[in-house]
């Protein structure tokens, strides 16, 4: 002990944090294969957003077989669990993992491909979720070893408003117990296995769906002078709204407006009564995301209205801007630097996507880091939401082995 004690102080060796941090590996090491057989089963049988009822039942399953017997079902496909170590109440730390998938066909030919046609995990919630079981693994049988609570979150339906984590917060998922901290993880297809990223402060945008009819008075195309051109009309709404970005928005403070969708049932010679249009409003910052709402609204009626025609605009509030607390993300930034070695740590850049974890950082500290699952040298290089997209299985062993980690050097051993 005293040749120890010398050694951590001359040269900053913490021989206990490196017995904690071998330890984690091999364990993860050690239940690979296990995290990896649940990985495939998830990615064979993916649900789409708030229908998760057999993806719901075998996290259950495999809850009870870890040996975790505190949890409950919650916001109907969803599931809340606890681990409780040492002086449950000394404090609480809550990981989450999403369970949905999307509803894309599947182009990978593999032994653990989509067996859902139309359905696939397309985003890696089955590497979050297969993770957080690992993770469970690993903290159930350490549970005699570090002070207070975890809270297991499975969630459902990230990918689809009202987005999962609002109603698992609506039923309380952040009581009893309160959790201290928030931490969840994601896949980054363009950060290599082995690595992952994390950002201070503001990361990732809100997001608003945007939904307009714009109606005129259609008619024969060779006579416009008899008609309200509906499609005229929406060609201006799309050009005028894009200014608001471009000249009511503060350009340090990043913002998004895109029309995905335009729905004009005319023909070469006919002029429709109506236009439909779908599109995304997306920023950084929520003040200017309420003003941008009432200027949007004010302008789509005045411009439909000033060219003889009305529109009806409905902006579905979506998604928050994710805020990473900057105290929690500076330690567990640390934290990952101490088990995965500071090169393997890279900083993110601000990231125009949304995340309904965001949810949990207006509520609570949280940190929302990136797991890396590229690998070149496998071909394995599409981006989420794409129909090849795939993961380094390898990335599994970091996202069990850190985020087991974080929890532990958060909770404080025992």
């Amino acid at each position: 002990m005293y040749y120890r004690n010398l050694a951590a102080q001359f040269f900053g060796f913490n021989f206990d944090r490196i017995m904690l941090t071998d330890k984690i590996h091999k364990h993860s090491e050690d239940i690979f294969q296990r995290t990896l057989q649940d990985r495939k089963h998830l990615h064979r049988h993916p649900e789409l957003s708030f229908k998760e009822f057999e993806t719901q039942k075998y996290v259950w399953q495999r809850l009870d077989e870890i040996g975790i017997s505190k949890k409950q079902k919650i916001a109907t496909t969803g599931i809340v669990a606890l681990i409780e170590g040492k002086n449950p109440s000394a404090k609480t730390i809550a990981l989450r993992a999403d369970m949905d998938a999307l509803p894309i066909q599947e182009a990978n030919q593999t032994d653990y491909c989509s067996q859902n046609p139309g359905v696939m995990h397309a985003c890696g919630h089955d590497v979050h979720t297969s993770s957080l079981l690992g993770v469970a693994t690993l903290l159930q049988n350490m549970r005699n070893d570090f002070n207070g609570t975890v809270k297991l979150i499975f969630q459902p339906g990230e990918e689809k408003l009202p987005g999962g984590a609002s109603l698992m917060i609506k039923e309380g998922v952040l009581k009893n117990p309160e959790p201290q901290g928030v931490i969840g993880q994601h896949v980054m297809p363009l950060i290599e296995t082995g690595k992952v990223g994390f950002r201070s402060g503001i990361y990732m945008a809100s997001t608003d769906e945007i939904y307009v009819t714009v109606k005129g008075k259609g008619g024969h195309g060779a006579t416009p002078h008899l008609n309200v051109d509906p499609v005229l009309i929406a060609s201006h709404l799309i050009v005028a709204l894009q200014q608001i970005i471009s000249r009511n928005a503060n350009p340090i403070m990043p913002s998004v407006l895109s029309f995905g969708k335009v729905i004009a049932n005319g023909a070469t010679n006919v002029i429709p009564d109506s236009v439909y249009m779908e599109g995304t409003f997306r920023t950084l910052d929520e003040k200017w995301r309420m003003d941008a709402h009432k200027k949007m609204i004010h302008l789509a009626e005045s411009v439909a209205a000033g060219m003889g025609g009305s529109c009806e605009i409905n902006i579905v509030k979506g998604y928050p801007v994710l805020y990473n607390n900057p105290e929690l993300t500076s330690r567990t930034r640390k934290h990952a630097e101490e088990f995965l070695g500071k090169e393997n740590v890279v900083d993110l850049d601000i990231w125009m996507a949304a995340e309904d974890f965001s949810f949990y950082s207006q509520q609570a500290d949280a940190c929302f880091y990136r797991l890396g699952t590229r690998n070149e040298k496998k071909g394995i290089t599409s981006t989420v939401h794409t129909p090849t997209f795939d993961i380094d299985e390898n990335a599994l062993k970091t996202g069990v082995g850190l985020m087991t980690y974080l929890s532990l050097r958060e909770l404080g051993m025992s």
